[in-house]
């Protein structure tokens, strides 16, 4: 009776199972060091990512963080949140697609409110690396006269793996105009 009991529970979890390539994980948390090399000057700070699968192919997503500048050094919030849909195309690999309402605040001026979209690829190497590339578009709202320009980017990204839950993940995103901002920094998934 009991084993019964277990495999109905097991079968009935099944359909909410996320459902992803094999090695990959969409259930993670992760700190960071971050850095910006950007026209208008340089910034670091830190900053947190997590993830978080529901239902096959999907999950959602928040990322936070926080620099400070080198030009008046005062600090600068960005925050966005998410959704994503991801499926396996290979073995290892998954299409990723990702939309996100996005927050950027200088704590010294305004501060806006957008949207980003973003596809593109993740794949895993065995038990030990992974990496992925997006392409992505982001905008922002007008705000007191000031609108920014939406602009398209790149992201690069890798994760080695220490051990099942465990790894080092470095990520680049990329603008048209050279502007570049990367993180790097330990990942727990689960």
């Amino acid at each position: 009776m009991k084993t019964s009991l277990i495999a109905l529970a097991l079968a009935a979890a099944l359909p909410f199972a996320a459902s992803a390539a094999e090695g990959l994980s969409y259930n993670y948390a992760e700190g960071d060091y971050v850095k910006t090399d950007a026209d208008g000057g340089k910034a670091d700070g830190w900053g947190v990512k997590g993830s978080y699968a529901f239902l096959p192919n999907f999950h959602a997503f928040g990322e936070y963080n926080q620099q400070k500048t080198d030009i008046g050094n005062f600090k600068v919030d960005q925050w966005r949140v998410g959704v994503g849909y991801n499926q396996e195309i290979g073995n290892s690999t998954d299409f990723v697609g990702r939309v996100a309402y996005n927050k950027f605040d200088p704590k010294e001026g305004l501060d806006f409110n957008g949207y980003s979209a973003e596809a593109g690829i993740r794949t895993a190497f065995g038990q030990h690396a992974e990496v992925y590339a997006m392409a992505g578009y982001e905008d922002y709202s007008k705000k007191h006269g000031v609108n920014p320009d939406g602009q398209f980017y790149g992201r690069l990204g890798g994760q080695v793996k220490l051990n099942q839950n465990w790894g080092i993940n470095g990520d680049i995103k990329m603008d048209r105009h050279g502007d570049k901002e990367w993180s790097v920094g330990p990942r727990f998934s689960w």
